[in-house]
């Protein structure tokens, strides 16, 4: 366990970490409290708003008690692409980063089983639901000759000067979810559904800095306890319930527990006065936020239906305490962050066996308004408040069409993900030996250089199903 603490330093109200790596943040929303998985392509058609609808595996996602809706047995498999951009801008200049991956995106299977007709409930299903999506994100900040640090020997002489000539986050890896569930229908008015949600993540983080010296020399320099590797594994729960007010409308609640994470972490250290540069390991324990979600839809007639989700977090997230870093980490969260609350609209229109589809969600960004000591373009340090740090809102826009060929079915869909944030790195506290490490220097900076990071993600779907 890294027993150092973060020196979580105190700016206005706000608490910003220098000692550790700042993907720690990001990671702890981005990747473990992720409420953007991938379904089959007619929830992502509708931007993930099946709430009160159901009907579909990847509502399991949502709300369990979507799967009780189906009267058949089905299976499916989603192919999905995604084309991921990243445009990174500082001091003016800006670099695009773009990454494409196929994969099996989501696969999963409902089990129908109808009752005696003379009683009430009509069927109960079972489903398993398995989505998976890489966490591939790499940021790239161009440098800035304006930004010149000087390195001292230990008598304060000043022995180089070191040109700041840019900077990468790179995080590469994959995270999934499998969901276990069973639902029930009652008398085709209500519909009650409960989940166990199976949670992995395996990644490689990166955060390294670039400077030129003053014989015109470029080395890459490592944060410290950078790179590290973390192998991870959730579990949680999920209920909920749909039920029809009348032929038309319904309505859906759901809640799911926090996700509990076992975090296992390979890191490097640098420069430890006791055994020097080395590889080491620790464990974290994790608890995400619980949520809630509330749900209404029309379904207008057999031909068209739209959906409305909320959801919100109940809780914030929160590290089990092993030594200071745990504490600070927690403080941080505590102090300036909101709950998690995202919206979601989709909707359906038959044609005979053509489907259109279409759908909206806008997800909030946990961190309130933040001041930090940051570096103007020019040099110089000053206090300068940020409202999108770490993490920006999202905005995902979904449109899809499919075709049903009596038992089996395709379905296509196209999703618009777009995100933008304030990127901090470069700040280093020498008394906790907490810089950016080359084999020569160490870089240390009281104040962060922040970049403005846009992504933008072009998603493609494809899925193949057959009832039976």
């Amino acid at each position: 366990m890294i027993k150092k603490s973060l020196t979580v330093l105190s700016i206005s109200v706000a608490y910003f970490a220098s000692a550790q790596d700042v993907s720690t943040i990001r990671n702890t929303v981005e990747v473990y409290s992720n409420s953007a998985l991938n379904g089959s392509s007619k929830y992502n058609a509708m931007a993930g708003s099946m709430g009160a609808l159901g009907g579909d595996v990847s509502v399991l996602n949502s709300n369990p008690a979507g799967i009780a809706v189906s009267i058949a047995s089905e299976i499916s498999g989603t192919l999905f692409i995604e084309n991921n951009k990243n445009t990174t801008t500082y001091a003016g200049k800006t670099l695009n980063y773009k990454v494409n991956k196929t994969n099996l995106g989501n696969t999963g299977g409902i089990a129908a089983f109808q009752l005696n007709s003379s009683s009430p409930w009509k069927f109960v299903n079972v489903a398993v639901n398995y989505s998976n999506q890489s966490l591939e994100d790499y940021s790239e900040t161009p440098g800035n000759s304006n930004l010149v640090y000087d390195i001292k020997d230990i008598s304060g002489v000043v022995i180089d000067n070191l040109a700041f000539a840019g900077h990468a986050y790179n995080r590469y890896g994959n995270l999934s979810k499998m969901s276990v569930g069973v639902g029930g229908n009652y008398d085709n008015r209500i519909y009650v559904g409960a989940g166990l949600n199976f949670h992995s993540a395996a990644f490689d983080q990166y955060d390294t800095a670039a400077f030129t010296d003053k014989t015109n020399n470029t080395d890459v320099y490592n944060k410290q306890y950078t790179p590290f590797s973390e192998t991870s594994n959730g579990f949680s729960a999920t209920v909920g319930i749909i039920g029809k007010i009348n032929h038309q409308f319904r309505l859906g609640a759901a809640l799911e527990t926090p996700t509990w994470w076992s975090i296992e972490r390979v890191y490097s250290e640098y420069g430890n006065s006791t055994t020097g540069d080395g590889t080491y390991r620790e464990s974290r324990n994790l608890s995400t936020p619980l949520k809630a979600t509330l749900s209404a839809a029309f379904v207008a007639n057999k031909n068209f239906a739209i959906n409305v989700d909320y959801s919100l977090g109940l809780t914030k997230a929160k590290y089990k305490v092993e030594g200071p870093a745990e504490t600070e980490l927690n403080q941080l969260i505590s102090n300036n962050t909101k709950n998690l609350s995202e919206v979601k609209v989709g909707a359906e229109y038959r044609i005979s066996d053509f489907r259109l589809r279409g759908g909206y969600a806008f997800a909030s960004s946990p961190f309130d308004t933040m001041k930090i000591n940051s570096v103007p373009d020019n040099g110089g340090s000053a206090n300068v408040g940020y409202d999108n740090l770490f993490v920006g809102k999202r905005n995902t826009i979904g449109a899809g069409i499919g075709y049903d060929f009596k038992s089996f079915y395709i379905d296509a869909a196209y999703q618009n993900v777009t995100s933008e944030y304030s990127s901090p790195f470069i700040q280093g506290s020498f008394a906790n030996n907490t810089g950016y490490f080359s084999d020569q220097y160490v870089v240390n900076s009281d104040a962060s250089i922040v970049s403005n990071v846009k992504n933008k993600k072009d998603n493609f779907f494809v899925t193949l199903g057959w009832k039976f």
